[in-house]
């Protein structure tokens, strides 16, 4: 049964269209996941579906007694209100009463929020969405609507809602950016691309693949477009030189011709590696422990970052997560313990949050700021590896184009605004890149972009993310907070569900071994001692490393005895020069290489002594 029809709506933000002829139907059960650049439309789309927004022309149609509920980015609640009654407040009705209070309580305590009685105006922008959640989940709905959902939810938590979703019996329609969410969750991929919606009866995976059918398919046939329409135009540069129906047919074949838009082709955001030269010594965390008031966030834990590593920090929602970022930035102290930083180290620091007071530098974004005025501030200009580079051209390569660069941050999405905090930070030109929850708003595209630049970029990167692909595609080591202790695992995220797995089976069969024996209280277990060790590829390379040195100065010599020889021939000899110039930068880059590896080794044997 069709629920929604949306049959050719126009709607423009300014001057810019979002949609233009634009269709859309969704049917019953139907778990449809939106996908498209920031600032495309995604909200304007579930918001015109729920009828919050009306469209400029066309028609929305929606069947009968159709109960809609409408999950919004920033939620907003009485503040005196409590938690409880904030998701029971819009739920009741005769066939629920005597379960809702219990229901409503049950769904709190999943998505981490147990102080029903919590005025909303004392909590976070996290745990308001978390609560808007609840309360849109718990109601009776023909369809969900649903933005940005898994934003401010643990990976615990999202792994609950995925299985929600799953089991739900309406329709629903999701904004994620989310990759492993929607794969699971959506059975049909919708995109808002360039004013239009595509639909695909697919996940995720299968979008991808029909998503580039699609694409060579119009720009295949753009191009016949283009070899009938210069035809076209030489016959009419000819002239037509009689009035006969014929030549008028001809003639109006080739203004259709010429009036069909081009596609325009996605504009890539551009990233290049921008970063500080790094010295030996990085961050170091000594034995560092934080509370607060009777609850202990973390304690004694010691890590020494090396360089180029990816450590992933993941835990449920307030397991000090965030605190521990700010602690190695320097934005908190620790209780007790050290950060060492390296006089070569600079840190860039991607706050979760945006922040309204301007003496909070982690993430204040003025709204009456220009988008350009708010890079400048940060640097006029960045070097990177294409050269000087100003922040006009960055922003461009940010897609902000230059029409766009005057806009005042307040008339920018969520995402945009995501996205040019991005690039405030990387236009300080860190060595050392903390990432807490970067993924939360940023749409999939720019996702894709920033985990190639990470593949590339010279340094230490240090996130705290709950979105588990991104997780999967970074790291390469995960700290999981776990009562008050950080545990280490090697690998990404699904490394680290495997290990948990494993461990699961072996505490199990552990407890039936040890049914007699007396209770015990648990001990905590220092990461100190365990936290350095080769990873598989760091061991086999540094096996091999000296043999790989001894042939590029093997290389190299071999190379100056053919320089001597050919010292008469100035065009063999600059050809050989350049070619000694390239052994000699592979030798350089696997010295620092050996002086790395040789570094950690002495560090394991001297914790193993």
């Amino acid at each position: 049964m069709n629920l929604i029809n949306i049959e050719n709506i126009t709607k423009h933000f300014t001057d810019t269209p979002i949609f233009d002829n634009a269709s859309f139907t969704l049917d019953e059960h139907e778990k449809v996941g939106v996908i498209g650049v920031n600032g495309t439309g995604k909200t304007t789309f579930l918001r015109l579906v729920a009828g919050l927004e009306d469209p400029e022309s066309g028609t929305i149609t929606r069947a009968r007694n159709l109960t809609i509920r409408y999950l919004s980015q920033s939620p907003v609640f009485p503040d005196d209100m409590t938690a409880l009654q904030c998701v029971m407040e819009n739920n009741r009705d005769h066939t629920n009463e005597w379960t809702l209070e219990s229901d409503a309580k049950a769904m709190l305590q999943k998505l981490g929020l147990p102080d029903y009685d919590a005025k909303a105006g004392t909590l976070s922008g996290g745990q308001k969405k978390r609560l808007a959640l609840a309360n849109t989940l718990l109601s009776k709905a023909d369809i969900l609507l649903l933005d940005e959902p898994t934003n401010h939810l643990d990976s615990f938590m999202a792994d609950w809602l995925e299985e929600y979703l799953k089991a739900y019996n309406g329709a629903l329609a999701l904004v994620t950016h989310d990759r492993y969410f929607l794969d699971s969750v959506s059975n049909r991929i919708v995109e808002i691309d360039h004013s239009k919606i595509y639909s695909y009866s697919t996940n995720y995976l299968g979008f991808i693949k029909l998503k580039a059918e699609r694409e060579d398919m119009e720009l295949a046939a753009q191009r016949k477009r283009h070899s009938i329409l210069r035809t076209e135009i030489e016959w009419m540069m000819r002239g037509a030189r009689a009035r006969s129906t014929k030549q008028k047919a001809h003639i109006q074949r080739y203004e259709n011709l010429a009036a069909v838009k081009d596609i325009r082709e996605d504009r890539e955001l551009e990233l290049s590696s921008i970063s500080t030269r790094m010295g030996r010594t990085t961050v170091e965390l000594d034995h560092v422990s934080k509370s607060y008031g009777d609850r202990t966030l973390f304690r004694d834990f010691s890590y020494i970052f090396l360089k180029n590593d990816r450590v992933g920090f993941i835990g449920e929602n307030g397991s000090g997560k965030t605190t521990l970022m700010k602690i190695i930035a320097g934005f908190e102290t620790a209780d007790s313990g050290s950060v060492t930083l390296g006089q070569t180290i600079k840190l860039g620091y991607y706050a979760q949050e945006f922040k309204v007071d301007p003496k909070d530098g982690l993430a204040y974004m003025d709204p009456e700021l220009k988008v350009i005025d708010y890079i400048r501030n940060t640097a006029e200009y960045v070097r990177t590896a294409d050269g000087l580079v100003s922040a006009s051209v960055m922003l461009d390569r940010f897609l902000f184009p230059p029409e766009k660069q005057h806009t005042l941050l307040k008339k920018l999405s969520g995402g945009e605004k995501r996205r040019l905090n991005l690039l405030r930070v990387l236009m300080e030109a860190p060595n050392v890149l903390i990432l807490d929850e970067p993924t939360n708003d940023l749409d999939i595209q720019t996702l894709t972009i920033l985990e190639d630049y990470l593949d590339s970029f010279d340094g230490i990167v240090i996130t705290v993310s709950h979105d588990r692909y991104f997780l999967d595609r970074v790291v390469r080591r995960i700290f999981s907070f776990e009562n008050g202790a950080l545990k280490q695992y090697e690998g990404g995220y699904t490394d680290y569900l495997a290990a948990r797995g494993e461990q699961e089976t072996e505490s199990g069969q552990a407890v039936k071994k040890a049914e007699n024996k007396p209770v015990q209280a648990p001990q905590y277990v220092s990461t100190h001692e365990a936290k350095l060790k080769f990873s598989y590829k760091e061991q086999r390379e540094f096996d091999t490393i000296d043999d790989d040195i001894a042939k590029l100065e093997d290389a190299i010599s071999r190379k100056d005895k053919e320089m001597e020889e050919n010292a008469t021939s100035a065009a063999k000899l600059s050809a050989l020069a350049v070619e000694k110039e390239e052994l000699q930068a592979q030798l350089d880059e696997k010295m620092e290489r050996w002086m790395y590896l040789n570094e950690l080794y002495e560090k394991i044997q001297a914790q193993n002594r």
